[in-house]
């Protein structure tokens, strides 16, 4: 399964592009979305933004992004498939 984070564009450098995500910024590439403006949301799967979302679109990723990890163990959600030592809810 892949998931994408929703990010927020706080500058532009051609086709890279410096994210805000939860308070942590990232440098992201944007050529899969030429569109992109500074101040818009985008999707980020993988280090590239795939698609411009829109914030209200965004923020509601976000708080369930949110609530998914109050609602699971944290070692369920570093759980590595293969790796028995921690498996998932216990």
């Amino acid at each position: 399964m892949c998931l994408a984070i929703p990010g927020r564009v706080t500058s532009i450098d051609g086709f890279q592009a410096v994210v805000e995500i939860g308070g942590v910024e990232r440098t992201i590439g944007v050529a899969l979305t030429p569109e992109v403006q500074v101040g818009d949301y985008v999707y980020i799967h993988a280090g590239y933004a795939i698609s411009v979302v829109d914030e209200e679109v965004a923020q509601e990723s976000l708080r369930l992004l949110r609530e998914l990890s109050e609602t699971y163990p944290e070692e369920a959600l570093y759980y590595v498939p293969g790796d028995e030592s921690s498996p998932p809810g216990h």
